[in-house]
């Protein structure tokens, strides 16, 4: 298929409530979504980076810098028949999985679109409905936390995670499951901990949950190895893999026994489907992370999540929870804690574009 266009928009957002990590405090958010144009049809990526470089180094802004700088101008106007094909024209960039992600996903929904099949078919999924879980901030008091946890196990969601950092980690998780105790729980550190905290996930090992994510840095391996062997429960790499290469070596010293696939941190799903193979032949569980995708994002996920090894609830959340209005229709929300995969070719949603005109800070586009 020929590109023959392609149009990059930065969109100005707020979710409903404060959500705050390790990392810090996010609310207003900036997103950038690519729309690649060809033989008529369009397809749809989001690009997963934030504002502040706390995940990743990547960011809203060195995204849009990379797609229209050295991404866009690599591949525009030339005939790419696959996404392999795409990748190889981008190999030379190195780094910036997110922004070539976008574009990447973008090209998946195009091709699924000219083959009138639903994403997920092409991508070799299994599944039409997926379990997802809530990923719930750090509240303002134990108590909160407990009074959060509550309502979305009310709501229905299959896994609760709660983000954690030093100083607010072990007693409110305790608490937690004091007032659920059946409810399949998880904590994530985003890298906060170090080896030298061992005695904190020690005690965190004592409350049943299904995994730790990311306790320890965000490139390490080896010390993530060392950790696991000192826990029952299962840690989860997420940072730590980039690459299927990443998810291999980091089986294989025994880093973790599970691992957070998100299509942005992989280059697209293309790499994270090959990722998802890796656990497969290791037997390690894998799951679909979110990164507070607007619906075009959120979409991509859920067709990735269709995929064989998925075997645990993914980010994937009511879109309802995050915005007021999401910028794609239908809306992806939960029903009982399950969310179908959109129907139709492609990643089966539509733009909401008066919507998304009124949140545009800046459009470029490149023929």
């Amino acid at each position: 298929m020929k590109l023959e266009r392609i149009e990059l928009r930065e969109l100005e957002v707020s979710l409903k409530f404060r959500f705050e990590t390790s990392f810090g405090v996010e609310q207003r958010l900036r997103k950038v979504l690519v729309t690649v144009f060809s033989e008529g049809l369009e397809g749809y990526g989001e690009a997963t980076a934030g504002s502040f470089p706390g995940y990743s180094y990547e960011t809203t802004r060195t995204v849009w810098d990379t797609l229209c700088e050295h991404v866009v101008p690599r591949v525009l106007g030339h005939d790419v028949q696959t996404p392999a094909q795409l990748l190889a024209w981008l190999a030379p960039i190195r780094g910036h999985n997110m922004a070539i992600g976008a574009l990447e996903t973008a090209f998946w929904d195009l091709q699924a679109k000219a083959a009138g099949v639903p994403l997920w078919v092409l991508l070799g999924g299994v599944r039409t409905a997926h379990p997802v879980g809530a990923s719930l901030g750090i509240q303002e008091s134990i108590a909160k936390t407990v009074e959060v946890a509550l309502a979305h196990a009310e709501a229905g969601y299959k896994r609760l995670k709660f983000k954690i950092k030093p100083g607010w980690d072990v007693a409110p998780l305790r608490a937690v499951r004091e007032a659920l105790p059946e409810m399949p729980l998880t904590v994530d550190a985003n890298s906060a901990y170090r080896l030298t905290d061992a005695r904190v996930f020690g005690q965190l090992d004592d409350l049943g949950l299904d995994y730790i994510e990311q306790p320890l840095a965000h490139d390490d391996l080896v010390d993530h190895a060392q950790l696991q062997r000192l826990l029952a429960t299962p840690l989860c790499l997420d940072e730590s893999v980039h690459s299927p290469e990443d998810a291999r070596k980091g089986l294989q010293l025994g880093a973790g026994r599970v691992i957070n696939i998100k299509v942005g941190r992989v280059r697209g799903h293309l790499l994270a489907r090959r990722v998802h193979d890796v656990a497969l032949a290791f037997g390690a569980s894998v799951w679909c992370g979110g990164m507070l995708e607007l619906g075009v994002g959120r979409a991509h996920n859920l067709h990735l999540s269709a995929l064989e090894g998925f075997s645990l609830p993914g980010d994937t959340a009511s879109a309802s929870r995050y915005w007021d209005e999401d910028i794609v229709e239908p809306t992806l929300d939960a029903v009982s804690g399950v969310q179908r995969i959109p129907e139709g070719a492609g990643i089966g949603v539509s733009l909401k574009r008066d919507l998304i005109e009124k949140l545009t800070l800046r459009r470029e586009t490149f023929a």
